[in-house]
């Protein structure tokens, strides 16, 4: 009986995992839509704005990749995030990875500041702050992720950091429908739909027709 109930925990862990497995891959084309379902919306927006935030994408990642890694100001984030929305244990722990909780409070700090200052000097900065934040979320989210130990083949890291980035980048197309009248959130969902319905019928055909 001891060695029967030893492999139930055993069983539940394999299978988890291959439910992992299969998820990750579903949510690999859902990677490639979202991101190319942005860059076509975000390309409606004013160049200016566009080179801001992608200036603020290239400042992290460069800032983390030759001068300096803000672990502690990550770590920072993520207790504040548990501390706001820990009304949702046990998802509190997932919240601080989901949730770019800096990018929320830069995207609430430029809309409230909006309401009085018109300044486009100061709407650029946000924008600018916008793309470094997020980029400091996935960057430093990735790094733990893909550090966790007994991960076979990745699995963990590409489910985890998969669904990390589909909700993000979500939340970015979100957050930037309200910053501006051209980016539209209706056409990111129909062009990210549409792209991976294709990807998925195509795999069919090559799978089973």
């Amino acid at each position: 009986m001891e060695s029967l109930q030893s492999l139930n925990p055993n069983r539940s862990r394999k299978a988890l995992t291959v439910l992992k497995a299969i998820i990750s891959l579903f949510l690999l084309p859902w990677v490639y839509s979202l991101s190319t379902a942005f860059v076509a919306e975000v390309s409606t927006v004013e160049a200016r704005y566009v080179h801001l935030f992608v200036s603020g994408v290239v400042t992290c990642a460069s800032l983390y990749l030759f001068i300096y890694e803000p672990t502690r100001l990550f770590q920072m984030g993520q207790r504040l995030t548990e501390a706001i929305f820990r009304f949702l244990s046990p998802l509190v722990k997932i919240a601080s990875f989901v949730l770019p909780i800096y990018s929320i409070i830069v995207f609430i700090a430029c809309i409230l500041t909006s309401l009085f200052n018109k300044s486009t000097v100061l709407f650029g900065f946000f924008i600018f702050l916008i793309g470094l934040t997020i980029t400091f979320h996935l960057i430093f989210s990735a790094r733990i992720l893909r550090s966790r130990k007994e991960d076979f083949l990745m699995i963990n890291y590409l489910f985890s950091f998969g669904l990390v980035y589909v909700i993000n980048i979500s939340l970015l197309a979100l957050g930037f429908s309200v910053l501006f009248r051209s980016f539209s959130w209706i056409n990111f969902c129909r062009t990210s739909f549409q792209i991976s319905r294709g990807i998925f019928f195509a795999v069919f055909n090559q799978l089973f027709l």
